[in-house]
């Protein structure tokens, strides 16, 4: 911001005048990044689940999180994430971690924002959502932390650059070597201003269903004190489904009511009933779920022979992962 109002100034007198048409457009460009800037919080999304498989419904939830934030004025969303849970998680019909990847991989190659995640279904044991919400923050953070040092690095380089073309210059072999002075500090600036829009005030927050709220009634299946964590440090986008109602749940819980300022609700007006389970069913009946799922994925299903009878019994003897630390309460599970 401050390296773009005196530039903005400069040209306003200019875009008052109605002169170059070029200038007309830095300008506006100028003023675009200038409020982008100081106005938006940027958000990353990371919905956690089990995505058995993915469907459309899966996808939607993105489009609808990211419409809803961005037409308060006051968010950016800049990057979704999908975290298939692990085969650990021991739930009833879950098929290996593998599928359910390149799956998500396949419904998402199209998308320009949002993209899967494998670390949490690598892991050998059931990462609680918890522990998956601190391993992207400190992979955001590392990023950052990458960036500015590699920004510092390349602002030293440009700075011996643009030395070596004021000495060439004064020799008389300026004027090509200027030009290329030029060209590159312009590229550098690019990353740059990216850089600092990402470590000015970027938030993770997870991506979810109303059914998570219902999830907190069971017993057994949440620590407090992780729920006190997502709710405080990073917040919950929920998005509601036909029947529920989040805003109930949240009065009927006193830490729900307590971090609710966290808790930002969405209201799904063109109501979508999809959910795995039901397509789950319809394959192993044999029955089409064409337009339920991504096109790519129906495919990846019918050529791997996968949701049959049989591989709805897989873990039915099992408890479910959460459940078997009944003796120490865990964090609450993948939900979508």
């Amino acid at each position: 911001l401050a390296l773009c109002l005196p530039v903005y100034q400069g040209v306003a007198p200019l875009l008052a005048s109605g002169s170059d048409p070029a200038v007309l457009k830095l300008g506006l460009w100028l003023q675009g990044v200038t409020m982008e800037k100081s106005d938006k919080i940027q958000v990353i999304l990371l919905a956690c689940g089990s995505f058995n498989p993915i469907t459309n419904m899966h996808l939607r939830l993105f489009e609808l999180a990211r419409d809803h934030l961005h037409a308060t004025g006051k968010y950016k969303v800049i990057k979704g994430i999908i975290s298939p849970v692990g085969n650990g998680y021991m739930k009833k019909g879950l098929i290996e971690a593998q599928h359910r990847i390149s799956m998500a991989q396949l419904a998402t190659e199209d998308s320009s924002w949002v993209e899967v995640d494998s670390w949490e279904c690598q892991q050998k044991t059931w990462m609680e959502t918890v522990r998956v919400l601190r391993y992207h923050h400190d992979k955001i953070a590392l990023s950052e932390t990458d960036k500015k040092k590699s920004e510092f690095f390349d602002a030293s380089r440009q700075k011996r650059k643009r030395r070596r073309s004021n000495r060439d210059g004064e020799s008389g072999l300026g004027t090509k070597t200027t030009v290329d002075a030029y060209t590159g500090e312009q590229t550098k600036r690019t990353p740059r201003r990216i850089s600092d829009a990402l470590s000015a005030s970027t938030v993770l927050k997870l991506l979810c269903g109303a059914d998570l709220l219902e999830s907190f009634h069971t017993p057994n299946l949440w620590k407090k004190e992780d729920i006190m964590e997502i709710l405080s440090d990073y917040g919950l986008v929920c998005i509601s489904r036909a029947g529920s109602d989040a805003q109930k749940f949240i009065y009927e819980s006193d830490l729900l009511w307590q971090f609710r300022m966290n808790i930002i609700l969405v209201n799904e007006w063109i109501q979508n009933d999809i959910s795995a389970t039901k397509i789950r069913r319809a394959l192993r009946r044999g029955q089409s779920v064409r337009y339920l799922i991504p096109p790519s994925v129906l495919d990846y299903i019918e050529r791997h022979s996968l949701y049959t009878h049989a591989s709805e019994e897989h873990n039915a003897s099992v408890s479910l992962a959460p459940l078997q630390k009944q003796t120490t309460p865990s964090s609450f599970p993948s939900i979508l």
